[in-house]
């Protein structure tokens, strides 16, 4: 039995500190029960602990913890098997370790173990799948698939599946079938049950309890209990932690071992609950010590006890974000929650939160508390901060040079501590950091099959989950929110949802979703307000300030409708309206326009006394490196000032030309607006950087000492707006592209209920909150009844929208678990979550069947741009300041190199349209781009520039980037 290998020693790590060259089964499978039953205690919160109780105990903790740990340590109990150990010497792997193979097989062979006679060629099955057909025998089950003649103990073979989804995937009964013949009953029946004896025995558990005790029939206990088993298995592989053993020696040496390794190995990772400490509103915020009233109210209606959902909505500035961090807090002291995680819509948004998060941990953590704190997106490790995280993590006494290192415990400061363990960088694990800001793609991936899901749903509903700008989704998104709520409902998370412009039926389905995760309606109080809580029971109950109230904050704004005068008049106007001051953003629903808006500006700005860096652009076609740049320059020119202050570095006049990703989250201040037709809510979010710092309304030119935001839209025949692409088989040869973007039937709704509303001046003056109700349900509610021409516009483009939107929810339908079946409410079984026959890996989407999206869109190419100079020499950047790193660079021999090889790649790194490659003039498919010999651009798609942002290699001739407007085509 101690002959069973489970691990081998393919990256030296054991053999440079003098072990053996293979680590036993049974040896491996103690040191994750050992880590299971640390991470009980010191990791699980309670709700959670109490779920799994339930579950695998009959409602005794210390037995379902012995449950928990026997199951979580058997995940591995297929490598007992031909197909499995035959690897080491007959599959993949370094030459000098086939020797160790080699002299492994003899000791086994001599000591009896059953090994077949033909290794290289025995009958393959996954290790996993082989431990869901074997285990529910091994623990009990007496049914005929068993063997036996018995009924089937559903909870055993449940608990079965559940181990063979460890490698990310619960497998369907077929394939858990076909691997009953990998491990046949006569060969390695003894072996496996001598491992399932002994497993136990250590633990301290009694076999026949385990048969009574496993009932995971709760669906949040089963995502509970695989997140514990990925963790538990995660953390026990990790060669830093946990040493190989050496098959003579005894087990319960190993156990000894294993149990200290584990301990030490939860505390390294700091992988602890937080400890949320009392803390006031003045120590929490210094620079605001007292709360608004809105934020008072806020406070006021947070429940004593339980879990919550907690809707606020309230304008952009309004405090919303650190009144749900506020939040956060107080749940976390009430129950006792791991940490939190804040979702928003794009990674600009996340990056700028992810700051005030930061300043909220160093308010709240105890002096010398030092807590991770992750960037949870594609391309964190391009930013700074996160970097500067890891290094705050290096300081605090590691001095190991692997990526995925520990360090020991932190030094006492005199506050707490926010970092970044790199071992949280790798793929799914950023959510299991204690604290994180990151996009809402997390969220929406969880309750769908995508590899490892279970991790990010378990992740979640430890902690408390805030989604910011809930109102910028689009329907196949809110729906897999929808699903991800009911998740985090069962298993016991809180959500606070932030909104400026939340339509009542986005609210309306949080709520119900809510709710049919509780297993319950509740009972409605009918109190009205902006900020309402839905409790532990299912009780709905409402307050803050009221649109009419005199006290409530209100935010006033002209809005314009202008025809759109063209690129050239637009800009001349705007440089003669600014040109004694005022700084202006003219946002673009696309980039062509947006880009070209800028090339005009440029070429009349010297004709109207304006400089060139007077005049910037933002989009989403700039390489991370250039546009996280100018973010920063911009944050520090029009960000706030230091303590409530006039900003000093804003300058007098400024014109920014940019694309929606202007107004998300950026914490920035204009003078005066002027956009595309945009929905009446992404208009309302967009003005919520127009006059946003009241401290800068005295100095604010009299031409734009009011807020107004100037909308354009381009009139037809009919002098109705266009609102739809281009249709030619239609006989609509005029059109727009921002109907691709949009859906026409919103913009036409937006601008016809803006349009009714205009006073004699023309211009429409909305106030909210009192107007936010009308002015998101005249587009968002039930069809507009009008007269004339604009009756045939509302209806058409109503109707593609709501065949649009009947096909974005079967297709999220269609990819989304949900913990409950929608008719009766019956726990959805744990085969119904099977996922790895027809679901992608989520981040890396499908490869066959339905892949795991969190966004419909187009879909993009990631593709690495660098920079070849005349001599040769490939760089990051086009002055060739920059020589690009391109060498084999290894976590486990430099991190410093690594990490910063990473961070420049990722920085040079844009996803392309997969439009490009389609249509009139594509792009050479990428099998057709050079391939380049350079150890980091192996398997990459590679665009080389020129200096002047010329194409090189990769697309030769198509594509052009500047480092200023960005990359388009030719």
């Amino acid at each position: 039995m101690v002959l069973v290998w489970g691990k081998t020693d393919q990256n030296g790590d054991s053999a440079r500190r003098g072990g053996p060259a293979w680590n036993p089964l049974l040896a491996h499978l103690l040191d994750v029960a050992a880590t299971a039953g640390v991470l009980w205690h010191r990791h699980l919160p309670p709700h959670i602990r109490k779920r799994l109780t339930e579950a695998f105990g009959a409602g005794n903790e210390t037995t379902a913890r012995q449950v928990v740990m026997v199951l979580a340590a058997l995940h591995d109990l297929g490598k007992a098997s031909d197909c499995f150990l035959g690897q080491w010497q007959h599959g993949r792997g370094r030459t000098q370790m086939k020797a160790h193979a080699k002299t492994w097989e003899e000791q086994a062979r001599a000591a009896g173990l059953p090994l077949g006679d033909d290794l290289a060629h025995a009958y393959y099955a996954r290790h996993e799948h082989i431990t869901a057909a074997a285990l529910p025998r091994l623990l009990g089950c007496a049914c005929t698939g068993c063997g036996g003649t018995g009924t089937r103990h559903k909870g055993l073979h449940d608990a079965g599946a559940l181990l063979g989804g460890h490698h990310g995937h619960i497998p369907h009964p077929e394939t858990v079938d076909r691997a009953r013949g990998a491990a046949p009953l006569t060969q390695w029946g003894d072996v496996q049950a001598a491992i399932v004896q002994t497993v136990a025995e250590t633990v301290g558990l009694d076999l026949a309890i385990l048969a009574k005790a496993v009932s995971p029939v709760r669906p949040s206990a089963r995502v509970a209990f695989l997140y514990l088993m990925y963790l538990a298995d995660w953390v026990a592989s990790d060669t830093e932690f946990f040493n190989f053993r050496v098959h003579t020696t005894p087990v319960t040496d190993w156990w000894q071992a294993a149990l200290q390794d584990a301990d030490r190995a939860v505390h390294a990772r700091r992988l602890t609950r937080w400890q949320a400490r009392p803390v006031t509103w003045e120590e929490m915020w210094p620079d605001t010590p007292s709360p608004r009233a809105f934020q008072t109210d806020g406070m006021r209606l947070a429940p004593a006890e339980g879990q919550a959902m907690i809707i606020v909505e309230s304008d952009t500035g309004s405090g919303k974000t650190r009144l749900a961090l506020w939040m956060a807090h107080h749940l976390a002291r009430t129950c006792g929650y791991s940490g939190l995680y804040m979702a928003l819509p794009t990674r600009a948004a996340g990056n700028q939160v992810a700051n005030e998060l930061r300043k909220f941990l160093h308010a709240v953590l105890a002096p010398g508390e030092v807590r991770d704190m992750a960037l949870v997106h594609g391309t964190a490790q391009a930013t700074d901060l996160v970097h500067e995280l890891v290094d705050a993590h290096q300081a605090h006494g590691d001095q190991l040079t692997d990526l995925s290192a520990t360090v020991e415990a932190a030094t006492c400061t005199d506050r707490g501590q926010a970092v970044l363990d790199p071992w949280y960088l790798r793929r799914c694990l950023a959510l299991v950091a204690g604290f994180g800001v990151g996009t809402v793609d997390q969220i929406a991936l969880a309750p769908q099959g995508s590899r490892h899901w279970a991790l990010r749903l378990g992740a979640l509903m430890c902690k408390v989950v805030i989604i910011d700008e809930a109102h910028a989704y689009e329907l196949f998104q809110q729906n897999l929110l929808s699903a991800a709520v009911e998740w985090l409902a069962e298993g016991g998370a809180s959500l606070v949802v932030l909104s400026a412009t939340l339509p009542r039926s986005i609210r309306s389905e949080l709520t119900t979703a809510w709710r049919r995760g509780l297993g319950t309606t509740g009972h409605d109080d009918g109190t009205a307000g902006p900020i309402m809580v839905v409790d532990h029971n299912g009780r709905i109950s409402r307050g803050g300030p009221l649109p009419h109230d005199p006290h409530t904050p209100k935010l006033l704004t002209d809005i314009q409708l202008i025809e759109d005068p063209c690129d050239t008049n637009l800009v001349a106007h705007l440089l003669d309206q600014a040109r004694n001051g005022g700084c202006v953003v003219v946002r673009s629903t696309r980039v062509d326009p947006c880009r070209s808006r800028y090339r005009k500006a440029l070429q009349l700005a010297s004709a109207h006394g304006w400089q060139p860096d007077e005049i910037l652009i933002l989009h989403g076609m700039l390489l991370p490196r250039h546009r996280l740049q100018l973010e920063t320059r911009l944050a520090g020119m029009l960000g706030p000032g230091p303590r409530g202050r006039r900003n000093p570095d804003r300058p007098s006049r400024l014109l920014v030309f940019a694309t929606g990703v202007i107004e998300q989250s950026l914490d920035l201040d204009f003078d005066h607006g002027v956009t595309d037709l945009c929905p009446i809510d992404v208009a309302v979010q967009f003005r919520g950087r127009i006059h946003r710092h009241a401290v800068n309304d005295p100095y604010r030119p009299s031409w734009c000492c009011t807020p107004r935001l100037s909308m354009l839209w381009q009139p037809d025949r009919d002098g109705l707006p266009i609102v739809e692409p281009p249709d030619f088989t239609a006989g609509r040869p005029i059109g727009t592209y921002d109907g691709l973007v949009y859906a026409p039937y919103v913009l036409a709704a937006s601008w016809h209920t803006l349009a009714q509303r205009r006073g004699p001046d023309g211009i429409v003056r909305l106030e909210t909150p009192r107007d936010s109700e009308w002015a998101l349900e005249s587009v968002y509610g039930e069809a507009i009844p009008v007269a004339g021409p604009a009756q045939a516009l509302l209806d058409r483009t109503r109707t593609a929208h709501l065949d649009a939107l009947a096909d974005e929810a079967l297709q999220a339908e269609a990819r989304l678990f949900r913990p409950f079946t929608r008719r009766r409410r019956t726990p959805v079984a744990t085969y119904d979550l099977a996922s790895g026959n027809n679901q992608g890996d989520g981040d890396n989407g499908g490869v066959t069947g339905i892949a795991a999206v969190s966004r419909l869109g187009e879909d993009t190419v990631d593709c690495l741009i660098l920079y070849q100079q005349p001599n040769g020499m490939i760089t990051y950047d086009h002055e060739g300041m920059q020589k690009a790193d391109l060498g084999q660079r290894s976590p486990s021999r430099d991190v410093t190199a690594y990490r910063r090889q990473q961070k420049n790649l990722l920085a040079n790194t844009l996803a392309l349209p997969a439009r490009w490659w389609q249509g009139r003039h594509p792009l050479q498919p990428i099998t057709d781009w050079s391939n380049h010999p350079q150890p980091a651009l192996r398997n990459k798609p590679v665009i080389l520039l020129s200096p002047a942002g010329t194409c090189l290699s990769g697309p030769v001739g198509m594509l052009r980037y500047d480092h200023t407007t960005g990359l388009e085509r030719l």
